[in-house]
């Protein structure tokens, strides 16, 4: 691997740390804050609005910045959220910064998918950009159980301390690594918002968050429905929490050597359908151990199988206004974390068993296969004409 795609890499290796071990640890920050479970899932949903929120702002001020300085800029900005998150003493503050680390992870996404995309042999962009979110999928794989297990013997503040300082030596693996780019062609304010008169990328973007969010309906809850509904002991939550991760490497390297072989939208439509499928299983299986977890490296292989596809898709679909088009796949991931850790909080609210959390998850995956459907008919039409 180019030093330059492995400093792209730790850059999404930050963001999946900081986003996805919070699934693992909400139990210890529960009891830490004297909250809820719910109500400390609803920092997962702050990160998300973050999220949201600075995608359109990256528009604002720092469309005309070299890609080198913007991402030099985003990592500052981790650092300091994450870092304030840590040392928070209230719920209050603890909301804001987990609002403010969110705020360069999509742009982070954009910007890093357009660098490598640019650093790619021709025809290889998706693989690329896999490369590139192979960080995310590494955080999961190995700094969401090591995250864990630090959270459960030493604190979750311990935890995001440390994130901070691996945002840190980033920024400076970007300094070192990272080629000297250009800013991209500016087409004016207006013009990064001129691709979004189509149709096709509010499909995609709609996609990607009910395709998400039905996921994190019930993954926003694993620890507890693992423990709960599935039987396992706290104990075997590390080892749980790497058969996760597994999955999404796996995920994500099919999902970009297929889009570059066969077609992006025919591999983000078959994997939605098979979204859809899993979480039925998981609402009527959660409950047979062996199943619970071969269920759960399914869904989490199929949430980054569509990662690389989706985001070249909306690249593709988003001439003149590639940055803003880049970050609102993780708008659209992200909306769908938000709501999805939200409604699958509602059936826990009302009592209902952890499996329950996989309910709106189904609906929310059947519409987002319709969408994916109906978008490859498109494409394929286009194509014809």
């Amino acid at each position: 691997m180019k030093t330059s795609f492995l400093a792209l890499a730790m850059g999404t290796f930050c963001l999946g740390l900081t986003e996805f071990v919070m699934m693992g640890i909400l139990p210890d920050i529960s009891k830490d804050m004297k909250i809820s479970i719910p109500e400390a899932g609803h920092l997962i949903s702050y990160y998300a609005i973050g999220v949201c929120v600075g995608a359109p702002a990256m528009v604002i001020f720092a469309r005309k910045m070299a890609l080198k300085s913007t991402l030099l800029l985003l990592m500052f900005l981790f650092v300091i959220g994450n870092l304030f998150f840590a040392i928070s003493n209230s719920y209050t503050a603890s909301s804001i910064w987990r609002f403010v680390s969110g705020l360069p992870h999509g742009a982070y996404f954009s910007v890093g998918g357009i660098v490598a995309s640019k650093l790619a042999e021709k025809g290889k962009e998706s693989s690329a950009i896999a490369l590139m979110i192979a960080g995310m999928t590494v955080a999961n794989l190995i700094g969401v159980p090591v995250g864990t297990y630090i959270s459960a013997n030493f604190g979750w503040r311990i935890t995001y301390e440390i994130i901070a300082v691996w945002g840190i030596i980033t920024m400076l693996s970007i300094w070192f690594w990272i080629p000297k780019m250009d800013a991209l062609p500016d087409t004016g304010f207006k013009g990064q918002f001129q691709f979004l008169k189509k149709k096709e990328p509010w499909l995609l973007i709609s996609a990607i968050a009910f395709g998400n969010g039905a996921i994190f309906c019930w993954y926003s809850y694993v620890s507890k429905s693992m423990i709960n509904v599935s039987d396992f002991d706290e104990s075997a939550l590390t080892y749980i929490m790497v058969l996760a991760g597994i999955g999404m490497v796996i995920g994500n390297i099919l999902g970009g050597k297929l889009s570059d072989k066969f077609s992006a939208s025919g591999v983000a439509m078959t994997t939605q359908a098979i979204i859809m499928i899993t979480m039925i299983c998981i609402f009527f299986f959660s409950a047979f151990s062996i199943l619970a977890l071969i269920l759960m490296f399914i869904s989490t292989a199929s949430l980054f199988a569509v990662s690389a596809p989706q985001q070249l898709l909306l690249f593709r679909n988003s001439k003149g206004g590639e940055m803003l088009g880049g970050s609102l796949a993780q708008v659209g991931f992200n909306i769908g974390n938000a709501v999805g850790a939200f409604l699958g909080g509602v059936p826990i609210t009302l009592a209902y068993s952890y499996n329950y959390t996989a309910v709106p998850g189904i609906v929310m995956a059947f519409l987002g296969f319709v969408i994916l459907v109906f978008y490859f008919k498109m494409e394929k039409k286009a194509s014809t004409n």
